[in-house]
């Protein structure tokens, strides 16, 4: 399969899986115990219609959202993932760039694999947003929000659904680790990968640099993800410690991960200009509900007092619209470019957000509408 061939969600996914060792690919695609979350969340748009207007003169069209006090171009953007470049070898570098290209926010990871300061000189003038977690060393926690801060970023994201690791199924059975490790279930997927492999060896020592400076696990000393989370993330983070964090980093601050009414409530009061709902892709607790079906009572109880944005399971353009409709400021996804960068890497993503645009703008000119604010829940009606 080419990169030409792809032109929706599936393909880029199918183009992936060709072009990833098993374990890698696995790595992105899959989700905790069951998965049943993972699959609520994209299978939850389906519960709802859009109900478009006619002759509403929609020649020109303006999908822009201000979020976090950053204009963005379309109301979608590339949330934070973790280890980019053992997805493809640019990683975050070539995730920014299309970012730039088509005028939206990218996220960097904590566990990102090129640093804040190089992604900050990358994408100057881009909103950028740094994805923390909240360690137990507390020297590192204070490293990545200076150097976060110092970058110039523009919005910090406290991830709080990470307490400990989801049961990753997938990553117990092929053996995944950061940095990889051959072991005698994986050494076929990675021999019968040999581009990758190739790009791999051959490009700069896989790193995570907002780590590696104080801990040794995921750069050095071969870990999963899971067993990174139990054993290096602090379990007793509380929202006094979340409030700590927002009064330090002194800008936009937003809980990435939240679910509940009252959880959002208590983020307005401690002072977040936003909330991710997101279940973290259902790759944490599984049987948790969707962000979508969770999004209007968190919209009606919050949505005048921070920016809510909708988190997962996007995979059409009319998803994001549907988000909107029900009240979010925009929304965002993983898979939805890491399929591409694995694909082909800064022409995957930027083709792929291209797509994405595309059917953003088409479906607003069907809808009938000329600007996301036009969007309500009128536009809807549930099954």
């Amino acid at each position: 399969m080419k990169l030409s061939q792809c032109h929706n969600f599936k393909d880029f996914r199918q183009l992936a899986k060709e072009t990833l060792p098993d374990p890698i690919f696995n790595y992105i695609d899959g989700a905790a115990d069951d998965e049943v979350t993972y699959r609520r969340n994209t299978s939850a748009y389906d519960s709802v219609d859009l109900v478009p207007n006619v002759l509403a003169g929609v020649e020109e069209i303006d999908m822009s959202v201000t979020l976090f006090g950053k204009k963005l171009a379309m109301p979608l953007y590339c949330a934070p993932t973790a280890l980019q470049r053992l997805f493809h070898h640019d990683g975050e570098r070539a995730v920014a760039k299309a970012a730039q290209k088509y005028g939206t926010m990218f996220g960097v990871s904590a566990l990102g694999t090129v640093s804040v300061e190089e992604i900050g000189e990358v994408i100057p003038d881009t909103p950028k947003m740094f994805q923390f977690y909240f360690h137990k060393d507390r020297g590192l926690n204070d490293s990545m929000i200076d150097r976060a801060k110092a970058a110039k970023f523009d919005v910090m994201a406290l991830t709080v659904d990470t307490i400990t690791g989801g049961n990753r199924e997938r990553d117990h059975r092929t053996g995944f680790t950061s940095p990889p490790k051959l072991t005698p279930a994986s050494l076929m997927s990675f021999a019968l990968r040999p581009r990758w492999t190739w790009n791999y060896l051959t490009h700069p020592k896989f790193d995570l640099p907002h780590l590696s400076t104080h801990v040794q696990e995921g750069s050095n000393i071969a870990t999963s993800i899971g067993s990174y989370f139990a054993k290096m993330l602090d379990q007793s983070m509380n929202w006094k410690d979340a409030e700590k964090i927002r009064e330090r980093w002194g800008g936009h601050f937003a809980l990435k991960g939240v679910m509940s009414v009252a959880d959002a409530r208590r983020a307005v009061d401690i002072g977040c200009t936003g909330i991710m709902v997101s279940n973290h892709g259902g790759r944490q607790l599984d049987g948790s509900r969707a962000s979508f079906d969770q999004l209007a009572e968190i919209v009606d109880a919050v949505g005048d007092k921070l920016d809510v944005v909708c988190e997962g399971g996007i995979q059409r353009g009319t998803h994001v619209l549907k988000a909107l409709s029900l009240g979010a400021k925009a929304c965002s996804g993983g898979r939805l470019y890491l399929y591409a960068l694995a694909a082909a890497g800064q022409p995957g993503v930027e083709r792929a957000l291209g797509q994405y645009r595309s059917e953003i703008e088409r479906g607003m000119k069907l809808m009938g509408v000329k600007s996301v604010s036009e969007l309500n829940r009128g536009n809807l009606r549930f099954r």
